[in-house]
Formats: structure tokens, sequence, C-alpha cells
């Protein structure tokens, strides 16, 4: 789902359905139709009177976390795979810790590595899911980040890491056929950067 505050311009091209609800309660019955599969493919939502993402904002606890798109010498990107997924590495951010040193912490947990030199920040994502009864919402910042393929690497276990590797632009390819759709455009926008 996309918030918008107004329609999108029509002399553009959207692949996306406009959906305009008018009270939070048309809004979570609009969310209850996406999560139980009524209502497929891209949505944007638009509030009349009413700010629609701040609506979705309250029903939510909020989650900030951070992670890596990590790259070594030969431009490989460090890949994860958890509960027999591949992922990248990320994590919750800690209170009172800066976001970017956050990421870089995590990296350096989940996979092992020592020396993490943090580049620039890349994008955001977004995303819900639900915990002991109560919805989440989770914001995750991706920062580029630059690693030897010297160190070794080792997999945290406690966070159900299984494997840690670098990937080749084949490896990726094949990252991108098993893993969450929300981290498609966070591989999208790390290839833009190589480019």
């Amino acid at each position: 789902m996309l918030f918008l505050e107004a329609a999108p311009d029509p002399s553009e091209s959207h692949d996306r359905r406009v959906v305009y609800v008018n009270s939070k309660k048309e809004l979570r019955t609009m969310v209850d139709r996406v999560e139980r599969g009524d209502m497929e493919g891209g949505i944007t939502v638009i509030g009349h009177d009413f700010d629609a993402w701040e609506a979705f904002q309250q029903e939510h606890d909020f989650v900030l976390a951070a992670g890596g798109l990590v790259v070594d010498e030969h431009g490989r990107l460090l890949a994860i795979k958890r509960l027999g997924k591949w992922d990248l590495p990320k994590g919750k951010v800690e209170k009172g810790e800066a976001v970017d040193m956050g990421a870089v912490r995590e990296v350096q947990e989940e996979c092992g590595l020592q020396r993490v030199d943090l580049k620039a920040f890349v994008t955001s994502t977004w995303h819900t899911y639900e915990r002991k009864g109560r919805q989440h919402l989770k914001r995750t910042d991706w920062f580029l980040m630059r690693a030897s393929s010297n160190e070794a690497l080792t997999a945290q276990s406690e966070e159900d890491i299984e494997e840690v590797r670098w990937l080749d632009s084949n490896g990726v390819r094949m990252m991108e056929a098993d893993t969450y759709p929300s981290l498609l455009p966070v591989l999208k926008a790390w290839r833009a950067l190589s480019a």
C-alpha cells in the first residue's frame, strides 16, 4: 500500500489501484480486505478529509530497524539465509542509538564481521506484522557499506541465521527468486547505485 495526500497525476502512467477512504473505519475495512487477500496488486490509499497515513500509523506499534547493503572489494553483495529464505542483514535499532550505527552493529553481529565501513543511506522500506496479538509497523533504513571478503563470516545462530555468503550477480538473481517481496526494491536501489 502506498499512502498519498492527493490523487496521482493523471498524465503519468500508474499500475496501482487508487482507493479513497473517508474515515478510520473505512481504512480499517480496506486494510482487512488487503490482509485477507481480497484486494490484490498495488494500492494507493488517499484519505478524504483526514490523514489516512497518520490513522494507519496510530493502529500499529512503531519499530525502527536498520540494515546493510554490504559490498566487498569484488563488488559482491553480502547476504544471509534466515529461516530458509535469503535476506539482508538487519535488525532493530536500540534506544538512543543512531540509525546508521545500528545498521553497522546489526551487520557485524549477524555476519561476524569486525570492520564495516558505512558509505551512504540508500532507501527505506516499510512493512507490517503481528506479534503477540499486536500490530507492528516496521521502517527499515538501508545503508550502503563496504567490508573485506578476507574476514571470516560467522552466522549468528541465535538470530536463526543459517548461512552468510558473498553473492556475485548470479547469486543476487538467485536471492531475488527466494526472498521477501519487501527486499526487491532495496536490491533495485542497490543496483541503481552500482550502475
